[in-house]
């Protein structure tokens, strides 16, 4: 066999090698964070979601409720492929506007003469490792209306069964951090603020009020200071009767770390078809598509192309959401889509 092959050979094993440490490191990076956790685990995280933009309610209680219809609106989200363990996230979540007490009519299709309550119900199920979240959250919204705007307030409240399964986890050594299981139920609540104009919005919320440390005998549930807090808003830009431009702004702040920010371009063609573009600071450039298939259905898939040290593990991520909007009013019609 000649030089040359033998060191191509070589090039090979060698390459193949280095792929399989690459591998190894990122799941040694799982252990540890699990790890560093032992028995003291911070509940009710803060899911990742690229089309934020079209289900608000994820990140804001205050959106519940935003138009007067049963709104329906199911996602699912597949992280870091490639990546095992990495995170995986189920939700279907009903929200619903209904006039206040006293209301005379609903005139635009979204606010009554004195106000709107909105209501919302969300199941959810998120996985990461050996780490299981799954709950339900409870919406209650009031909108404040004014001669052309408004401002709503929100709440949200509810349970999550967390569970982790240190048990699967091999370790070299008897650790007793990994002989236990464990399987609890912990309370979520969140707060919001939006407000809105026909054109332009901006919310304020914290979606995670409470930090819950469990460990081995007793749970400790508190507020701190460590919540994220998220900024968001967006300008509808109505370039001619056919095309309408959408950018929007999220911002999120936890204390002890720099100021995270997703910045996203959307365009409407004829209020049928979706395009937008989105950069998720030094983690992703994402690309969406939005398909409007009826006045109430609509479908919407994005891709994230990982810009972080994660590209030289996973290939990306995508998300899929789908949404029915019914029972509007007859005094409304739905002509235009959910913009936010």
């Amino acid at each position: 066999m000649s030089k040359i092959k033998l060191i191509v050979m070589q090039y090979k094993r060698i390459h193949n090698l280095m792929v399989e440490i690459n591998r190894l490191k990122i799941q040694i990076l799982f252990c540890c964070y699990f790890l560093s956790m032992g028995y003291q685990l911070k509940a009710q995280p803060e899911v990742m979601y690229s089309q934020y933009m079209s289900n608000m309610i994820n990140i804001n209680p205050a959106y519940a409720g935003n138009r007067v219809a049963d709104n329906i609106t199911s996602l699912y989200r597949k992280q870091w492929l490639n990546i095992k363990g990495a995170p995986t996230t189920y939700s279907l979540s009903w929200d619903k506007g209904s006039a206040a007490k006293g209301s005379a009519d609903i005139a635009s299709g979204l606010y009554g003469d004195t106000g709107l309550a909105g209501y919302g119900l969300q199941i959810y199920k998120d996985q990461l490792g050996i780490e299981t979240s799954q709950g339900v959250r409870f919406f209650y919204s009031y909108h404040l209306k004014f001669i052309s705007s408004s401002l709503t307030l929100g709440l949200s409240g509810g349970a999550m069964n967390y569970r982790a399964a240190y048990s699967e986890v091999s370790t070299t050594e008897t650790d007793p951090v990994f002989q236990e299981d464990v399987n609890t139920v912990i309370p979520t609540a969140g707060i919001g603020a939006l407000y809105e104009t026909k054109q332009w919005y901006v919310g304020l919320s914290v979606p995670s009020l409470l930090h819950t440390r469990i460990m081995k005998n007793k749970m400790q549930i508190t507020t701190g200071s460590d919540s994220h807090y998220f900024l968001t808003g967006g300008y509808i830009f109505d370039i001619s009767d056919d095309f309408k431009l959408k950018p929007s702004l999220m911002l999120k702040a936890v204390k002890g770390e720099s100021l995270q920010y997703d910045i996203n371009l959307n365009g409407w063609i004829q209020n049928t078809v979706g395009i937008g573009l989105s950069y998720r600071q030094k983690d992703a450039l994402v690309g969406m598509v939005q398909f409007r298939l009826a006045p109430q259905i609509s479908i919407g898939y994005a891709y994230d192309y990982l810009i972080s040290n994660l590209k030289n593990f996973s290939t990306g991520s995508h998300e899929l959401i789908l949404n029915f909007e019914f029972n509007m009013p007859q005094s409304s019609h739905i002509i235009s889509p959910r913009y936010y």
